[in-house]
């Protein structure tokens, strides 16, 4: 990544631009079965246009048993860096190992099953530039351009969750566990993340906000899926949540 970034400053060096205020954005997408969705999903992050921005795209494959691996390897083109779990190891365990090895000056999560439109990422980057903020959240509730209805039990969970949250973190977000989450990778030791499930995006979300002090929410498109067609997330990580949420309050 160091050296394609010097021979792209070097190809450009005639501009006026100002080179010390160059950003990466590195977009850490986990991958476990995801055979339908992900060429497209790819695909789309990809062919994101940025001006703002330089991207890193990191994809960790967390031990898939469908042709995932196949599409990955005949397919690099569509990423910088491929990080690959000899076995399923968990949501977490994989975003853990993708922050680590991205070299990017901000980091964004984005998941490859198309639940979350990737010209999306681009209002982040819009908002570090033009605000220095230090995190954003993005919105499915507070939405763009559409969202879909799905159970209404997932929204109870992610409005208590919210609440909970804001109430403890003294905030006032209105999605907390959207996916799409970026940040100043400054803020974050990845070294001392703690899960290595579905819970870890809250124990993320907790140790920035504590660590940073400017914090946006923008709006998002989301076409969630359902249990039936390969929603991962289930009733009971409400609870491992919500307890990351209240033991990284204090600890």
């Amino acid at each position: 990544m160091q050296i394609f970034l010097f021979q792209w400053i070097n190809q450009d060096s005639s501009s006026d631009y100002n080179w010390s205020k160059i950003m990466i954005l590195s977009i850490i997408i986990p991958v476990y079965n995801e055979e339908k969705t992900l060429i497209k999903s790819l695909e789309a992050v990809r062919n994101l246009k940025s001006n703002l921005f330089k991207h890193e795209i990191i994809v960790i494959d967390d031990g898939s048993t469908d042709s995932s691996r196949k599409i990955l390897n005949e397919n690099k083109n569509l990423y910088d860096k491929l990080l690959i779990n000899d076995f399923n190891k968990g949501k977490g365990y994989s975003v853990k190992k993708g922050i680590m090895e991205s070299t990017g000056t901000h980091v964004i999560f984005h998941d490859a099953d198309l639940e979350y439109n990737p010209k999306d990422i681009l209002k982040f980057e819009k908002i570090f530039s033009d605000f220095d903020a230090d995190g954003i959240i993005g919105s499915r509730f507070n939405y763009s351009d559409y969202t879909r209805s799905h159970n209404i039990l997932n929204k109870f969970a992610n409005n208590i969750i919210t609440l909970t949250f804001n109430l403890l973190y003294n905030t006032t977000f209105t999605d907390i566990y959207s996916c799409y989450f970026a940040y100043k990778k400054g803020l974050l030791d990845a070294d001392q993340l703690k899960t290595s499930g579905f819970e870890q995006h809250a124990e993320i979300v907790c140790r920035v906000i504590k660590n940073g002090k400017k914090f946006y929410e923008v709006p998002i498109n989301y076409n969630g899926r359902s249990y039936l067609e390969g929603k991962k997330i289930k009733p009971h990580h409400f609870f491992f949540v919500l307890y990351q949420i209240l033991l990284r309050r204090f600890f």
